[in-house]
């Protein structure tokens, strides 16, 4: 653990769940300034190893750092450095927009001489000026993502994690979505890691991914080193089919299927 450049940095990071291993052996480096894609089927471990990175969850072995501060021994200082949007739901429907990131502002300690600017910036930022005073209820699937992310911002996060950032959403939303997220990584503001299921999205935004296998990493680099290295027609969605055997993804669990179509219905 002693990549200087790394924001992100686990070894041998690992979750047991009694005797299911979710994550087993995980080593991980994620650069300054970089958007980091952990790609893999339902049940390959994505999950669980953004609740170890963000504290939620205790790894049962191993060690990983996250903006310099170790994650068992220095959560409190991890989760000041980071932001976090769920795969569920996160902004409150029956407040506005504003009213959700002052909200968020209180509770991530953001002083208050600089709250008004900070939302007035995050507003603008993800395009939501003209609707700031509107209830959330009435957003859009993509505003409220947005939305979303704009409360993950407020307190300038060091590293910003996403879990399923544009599920459920419209082209037209992820694409909006896809957007701010460039713009953060061009502006240099913070580093992103994120996981998905879309071979495209993590084509579009990520510098690097790891591809992750019952519960360790079976490819990893950028898109199109992997690509190059299986063919000179391959895409990145049969790097995916080859790290991981070609398995097919039948939808996960009772749970997960019940859990994602949930998250579209309630982005609208």
């Amino acid at each position: 653990m002693s990549d200087s450049n790394a924001v992100i940095q686990t070894s041998m990071l690992s979750r047991t769940f009694g005797s299911l291993t979710a994550v087993r052996d995980l080593n991980l480096v994620v650069p300054s300034g970089a958007i980091f894609g952990v790609l893999g089927p339902n049940g390959a471990g994505k999950s669980t190893t953004i609740k170890m990175l963000t504290t939620l969850l205790p790894p049962t072995a191993g060690r990983a750092a996250v903006a310099g501060y170790d994650i068992a021994r220095q959560a409190a200082d991890v989760r000041r450095h980071i932001g976090y949007v769920p795969q569920l739901l996160s902004a409150d429907g029956a407040l506005t927009g504003r009213e959700n990131l002052e909200l968020s502002a209180s509770l991530y300690r953001v002083p208050r001489t600089e709250r008004r600017r900070r939302i007035d910036d995050a507003l603008a930022f993800m395009d939501l000026t003209n609707s700031a005073n509107q209830v959330v209820r009435t957003y859009s699937g993509g505003m409220i993502r947005r939305l979303e992310l704009a409360q993950a911002m407020l307190h300038e996060p060091t590293v910003l994690f996403l879990d399923e950032p544009t599920i459920g959403l419209d082209p037209l939303a992820r694409r909006a979505v896809w957007d701010r997220l460039l713009q953060l990584k061009a502006n240099g503001r913070m580093t992103v890691l994120l996981t998905t299921h879309d071979m495209e999205e993590a084509e579009a935004l990520c510098d690097a991914v790891a591809i992750m296998h019952q519960g360790t990493i079976a490819r990893s680099g950028r898109p199109a080193d992997l690509r190059a290295a299986l063919g000179v027609d391959a895409t990145l969605e049969d790097v995916f089919a080859d790290a991981v055997g070609g398995a097919i993804e039948e939808g996960g669990s009772y749970r997960d299927v019940g859990r994602v179509r949930q998250t579209a219905r309630r982005l609208g």
